[in-house]
């Protein structure tokens, strides 16, 4: 499999962590098929017993409303900023970096506050 279309279905499993419970069960199940257990457009279709062009279209849908919800919503970036931040300030930490691991939280503190604010 091709390094970005791994990638791709990556992306929408941890976009359906955050919005999946916006699509429909039909949509759940196909893109879990798809991504979580990798299975072919073909085997999808005998799996949930529609045409093979029936399951690329509801991925086709399934992606385009987990990409619209986060494009207004912005939770699974918020996530990822937050994580890569709290990383960060842990291996300030670790290096005993203790003023750059203040403003790293500070940063992220503000961060949420603002995101919160927002709301």
């Amino acid at each position: 499999m091709a390094k970005e279309e791994l990638q791709k279905k990556v992306d929408l499993a941890f976009l359906s962590a955050f919005y999946g419970g916006l699509l429909t069960e039909n949509q759940r199940r196909v893109l879990s098929l798809h991504c979580e257990e990798d299975l072919s457009l073909g085997e999808i279709a005998e799996e949930v017993g529609i045409s093979r062009q029936a399951v690329h279209e509801t991925l086709s849908r399934a992606a385009s409303r987990l990409t619209e919800m986060e494009s207004k919503l912005g939770v699974a970036g918020r996530f990822r900023r937050m994580e890569s931040g709290l990383e960060e300030a842990l291996a300030a930490l670790k290096n005993a970096e203790y003023n750059r691991a203040e403003i790293l939280l500070s940063d992220l503190l503000a961060l949420d506050q603002e995101e919160t604010d927002g709301l």
